[in-house]
């Protein structure tokens, strides 16, 4: 048995001949049904792994005071930036609650979105190249009712490298962008084809903080849209450093006022 699609097309005479189809056999059918079983077995597998280690660590959180991601009570709505390689530690230090986000379509991206769903995050497919504008869209609706955590470095880096995409979806929101920085004492890093994730060992302490929201207006121009981007950036990296201080022993806390990022002309 087969199923079919009717296409229309035209030969090189200009006639319309007979319509034609596009068979997809019982066999593609079942190859479909079982990579969708294997990704569904496959993520229940990670998230089984990773709750198993995130249980044995000890944990440091330090959110800047009203955006903690964790908390239900919390009546803002936010959108949370964290580096790709980093993404484990915000889905495993707590329950997000609230929370979604946006995951690439390629296949990396499928095992991704089974795992949110097990973890309490309600995932949108789509990124800058593949489906991005039907995701946006999606992402514009929810965002009155739920937080959103995007990869600014993803799906395709280069690492660590933040895309305009965050501050353009901000400026549309009206949702601030909240920087998030993550590591941990001990651990390891699975290779990929641009970056690296980051990965605790068991019994190793992990970090997490997030910084202060920076408010992107709306109708940004393309200098403006520039300017915050590198704004972002900026706090970024700034964070990350303050924990690194932190993850070293060199500072107790982290001091939030440093972190402020420079402002930005209107």
């Amino acid at each position: 048995m087969s199923y079919g699609v009717v296409l229309p097309h035209r030969n090189s005479s200009g006639y319309k001949p007979a319509a034609r189809k596009i068979r997809t056999s019982r066999r593609d059918l079942g190859v479909r049904i079982r990579s969708v079983l294997l990704t569904k077995l496959a993520a229940r597998l990670i998230v089984g792994a990773l709750r198993m280690i995130f249980a044995t660590c000890r944990r440091k959180y330090a959110p800047f005071p009203g955006t903690d991601a964790y908390d239900a009570s919390i009546s803002n709505r936010f959108l949370y930036s964290v580096w790709h390689d980093l993404l484990v530690f915000p889905l495993f230090v707590d329950k997000p609650q609230h929370m979604s986000a946006l995951v690439s379509k390629h296949q990396d991206g499928s095992y991704l979105s089974e795992s949110m769903h097990l973890l309490n995050v309600e995932p949108y497919r789509g990124s800058t190249n593949r489906g991005g504008a039907q995701a946006v869209r999606q992402l514009l609706d929810a965002a009155e009712r739920k937080h959103i955590t995007i990869t600014p470095d993803g799906p395709r880096g280069p690492r660590h490298i933040l895309k305009e995409g965050i501050v353009f979806l901000a400026s549309r929101t009206g949702q601030a962008i909240v920087p998030m920085a993550c590591g941990c004492r001990r651990g390891f890093r699975i290779k990929g084809s641009w970056t690296d994730m980051l990965i605790p060992f068991p019994f190793t302490t992990v970090y997490g903080t997030l910084g202060q929201p920076i408010p992107v207006p709306p109708d940004l121009s393309r200098q403006q849209l520039a300017e915050y981007t590198a704004r972002v950036q900026q706090a970024m990296e700034r964070l990350q450093a303050q924990l690194d201080d932190w993850m070293a022993g060199r500072i107790e806390q982290i001091d939030f006022s440093h972190t402020e990022p420079r402002s930005v002309a209107a």
